[in-house]
C-alpha cells in the first residue's frame, strides 16, 4: 500500500511511503478485535464497587422476637436484608476485570484495526514535525491544513516528543501515541490515523525484519 507524504500545509511532498501488505492488507479478524477492546476497557475499570453485607452494617444483633408462635414470618435481627438499613444480598464485591490475551492475538487485533483504516482510506502520512516549544495553535493549523479539524484523530510518532505531545493534548478529539504504545482501541476510536513519515517507515522495517 503506497501513500503520499504530505507536508504541514497539506501539500504532497513528492515522496511516498510503502506500508506493508502483511500488516495493512490482511483480512481483518473481528473476533480478536473484540477481545483486544474488551481487554483494554476492562483494564480501565477500577473494580472497587462494594456493598455491605448483614455482618458489616450497624445494628443490634438481638433477635426481634421468638422463632415460632407469633403468626408472622421468622425474623432475625435489624441487620437482616429485609429491613431498611440492613445488609445487601448478593451485592457487588471488589474484583478485577482484566482478561489475558496472548501476544499473537493482540498483534493480530492491532493489525486488523490498521487494515480497517487502510480499507477506509483513513490513513494520512505527514512529514516529520519538529517543534522547538509547545504550540497548540500551530498544531491546530496543521490539522486544518490536513482537513482534520474537528475529526477524531490519532497522531502516531516514532518516539516520545515532549513539545509535540504538549501541543496536541489540549485539542479535543486528538490523541497522540508513540508507535510502540499504539493499541487496538485507540486505532478504532479514531476517525483518521495520522502517522509521521518516520513512524510509517518503521512499519516497513518491522515487516522486513519479520520476513528475515
Amino acid at each position: 500500500m503506497q501513500l503520499d507524504i504530505l507536508n504541514t500545509k497539506g501539500e504532497k511532498t513528492g515522496r511516498t511511503v510503502e506500508l506493508p501488505e502483511e500488516i495493512f492488507g490482511i483480512e481483518p479478524n473481528d473476533h480478536v478485535i473484540y477481545l483486544a477492546v474488551k481487554q483494554f476497557q476492562g483494564a480501565q475499570r477500577q473494580g472497587t464497587h462494594k456493598v455491605k453485607t448483614r455482618s458489616e452494617v450497624q445494628g443490634s444483633s438481638k433477635k426481634l422476637h421468638k422463632q415460632k408462635g407469633t403468626g408472622g414470618a421468622r425474623k432475625g435481627n435489624l441487620r437482616s436484608p429485609i429491613y431498611k438499613g440492613g445488609g445487601t444480598i448478593f451485592g457487588p464485591k471488589p474484583h478485577k476485570y482484566d482478561i489475558k490475551l496472548n501476544r499473537k492475538v493482540k498483534d493480530l487485533a492491532k493489525m486488523s484495526a490498521l487494515a480497517y483504516k487502510a480499507k477506509e482510506n483513513a490513513i494520512v502520512v505527514l512529514e516529520d514535525v519538529n517543534m522547538d516549544t509547545p504550540k497548540t495553535k500551530a498544531f491546530t493549523g496543521i490539522l486544518s491544513s490536513l482537513n482534520l479539524a474537528g475529526k477524531k484523530s490519532l497522531f502516531v510518532i516514532p518516539e516520545y516528543n515532549d513539545n509535540l505531545y504538549l501541543s496536541l493534548r489540549n485539542i479535543q478529539g486528538v490523541n497522540g501515541t508513540v508507535i510502540s504504545d499504539m493499541n487496538t482501541y485507540d486505532i478504532l476510536n479514531a476517525s483518521v490515523l495520522v502517522m509521521t513519515e518516520s513512524a510509517a517507515k518503521l512499519f516497513s522495517q518491522e515487516a522486513a525484519e519479520t520476513e528475515a
